[in-house]
């Protein structure tokens, strides 16, 4: 490390010996920590996650940032997630599963994963980024793909796509059911006033996790029928699960999300 990077959360080393001062070094190091447990991996090659976290204003070189891990991870993330849309989605047209696949591998789905995985937490940025009172999404963007990379790199393809599973999954439902006529709350919407004369609601049983981790477990409810709970990661993919667990059980068929 030299003595010019800093994080968001760390002090900047005045000098050299500073830099590879032994408090400092135990800080990056419990940092380090706290990301692994953060995403669910831990390195065989913690050199790798540290180019991962580093962003090209904290590097010495341009070739010590994660610029090189994001472009890797750009492409091993675009290449898993139209595996898994092909394994999950066997009657979408090749259309279909594109636009899927343009939404969830976007910068804007990228960042909106770091965030609530608050990666922000363990960016390595140069001085005038550090004190800045938010990160740009592009840069949280860039972070999410070059995990991908680093992990693909420290633990192969299975490791890389189980990461990518657990966290790019939900997304893929999410905009699978939103954006392609598969809106669940819409469909039962329309159900329950056609069959039931009446609007479902959707009653919040329980959350967990920290803050900025907070999962929910919502049911939906028509009249006095309340129908299989689901867990989602926001209120809203937790509603359109509930919504889809209803329209199977309405049609005798087993709900997609257990929740227990």
């Amino acid at each position: 490390m030299n003595d010019e990077l800093a994080t968001s959360t760390e002090p900047v080393p005045n000098s050299i010996s500073d830099a590879f001062s032994p408090d400092l070094e135990d800080q990056q190091q419990e940092r380090m920590n706290r990301c692994e447990h953060r995403i669910g991996y831990r390195f065989n090659n913690r050199a790798l996650l540290r180019e991962a976290l580093t962003h090209a204003s904290g590097a010495h070189h341009r070739l010590a940032s994660n610029e090189r891990l994001e472009f890797l991870g750009d492409a091993i993330l675009g290449a898993v997630v139209c595996e898994l849309l092909f394994e999950q989605y066997p009657e979408y047209l090749e259309g279909d599963l594109t636009k899927i696949k343009s939404a969830v591998v976007s910068r804007q789905s990228c960042a909106k994963i770091s965030e609530a995985l608050g990666l922000q937490e363990f960016l390595i940025v140069g001085k005038g980024m550090a004190a800045s009172q938010s990160i740009p999404p592009s840069l949280l963007a860039d972070v999410f793909e070059s995990l991908v990379a680093a992990i693909y790199l420290d633990g192969g393809n299975d490791a890389s796509h189980r990461f990518i599973r657990q966290y790019v999954g939900p997304e893929i439902e999410l905009t699978a059911a939103g954006d392609l006529g598969g809106n669940y709350k819409s469909l039962l919407q329309q159900l329950a006033q056609r069959e039931f004369s009446n609007t479902p609601v959707y009653l919040l049983l329980d959350e967990k996790g920290p803050d900025h981790r907070k999962c929910f477990k919502i049911a939906a409810q028509i009249g006095g029928v309340r129908y299989q709970a689901a867990w989602g990661r926001n209120k809203k993919e937790a509603e359109q699960r509930a919504a889809c667990n209803a329209l199977a059980e309405i049609n005798d068929e087993p709900p997609q999300f257990i929740s227990d």
